[in-house]
Order: structure tokens, then sequence, then C-alpha cells
């Protein structure tokens, strides 16, 4: 089976196309209220978002410092960034989705696409509310001009 038709299988017969539509949209809104807040500079609706000790990383390789190297990011740091306006961006110029990968009772993967980044996520349902717990992202590389 070529690989095309595999993913395509896969995303068909993924666990998150057996889970209700309410569901999808809460995990969604929490994805998009992650990367629009940032887009929008408003540090509250990052801040709702994210688990109160979020663990988010990039995998930078090996340092001087460290084997293994991750660049980590705390809920203040990536909410002090939003507050600053690292990502603002006319809305025009907008571009992400947000795609849920898998659901269980309390856990879901979600992936975000921006021009900038990807991000993975594992969500976490805290009674009625999804809040990313951990994020692992990657740095597209920058386009020249």
């Amino acid at each position: 089976m070529p690989i095309s038709a595999f993913l395509a299988t896969a995303l068909v017969a993924s666990p998150a196309a057996n889970v209700d539509a309410a569901t999808l949209a809460a995990i969604e809104a929490t994805c998009y209220d992650y990367i629009d807040g940032q887009l929008e500079a408003d540090p509250k609706r990052v801040a709702r978002s994210l688990h109160p000790d979020l663990a988010k990383r990039s995998v930078i390789g090996d340092t001087p410092d460290e084997r293994l190297g991750l660049r980590r990011m705390s809920k203040e740091e990536l909410v002090g960034l939003t507050k600053a306006g690292a990502l603002k961006t006319p809305r025009a110029e907008w571009s992400r989705t947000c795609t849920v990968l898998d659901v269980t009772d309390t856990a879901a993967s979600v992936r975000l696409e921006t021009p900038w980044f990807v991000d993975y996520f594992h969500m976490g349902k805290y009674e009625n509310r999804w809040i990313i717990v951990n994020a692992l992202w990657y740095s597209k590389p920058k386009k020249s001009s």
C-alpha cells in the first residue's frame, strides 16, 4: 500500500472520527484560543488554554551543555511573549489549522500548524474544560525573500 493511501486510511480510521461533535468543538476551541490569542496578542486567551504546569518544548539537539537538548518554555513565558506581541499578526494574514488526532475520555492529541511552526499538543479534560498540558513544537525554516 502506498504511504499516501496508508495515511488517508489512518486519518479516516482515526479514533477522533468517532468522537461527538461537542467534544471535538471544545478541543478545537482550546487550540484556537492558544494560537488566535497569540496572533491577537491576547494573553488572557492564551492563558486560559494552558495548564498551570505546562511543559512546552522544542527539540534543539546536542548542545555544549546538554545531550538531547530541549528548548523549554513555561506557561508564564508563553503568556509574557503573547503580552509583548511576539506573534501579533493582522487577521487577514492568519493561516492556521487545528487537527484533533486522538481522543479518549480525558486526554486528546492535537496538531496545530501555522506558517511559522507546528505544535503537537496533549490536552487534558478537567471537569468540562480541555486545556493544553504538554506541547512539542517545531519551528519551520524561515522562507528567504
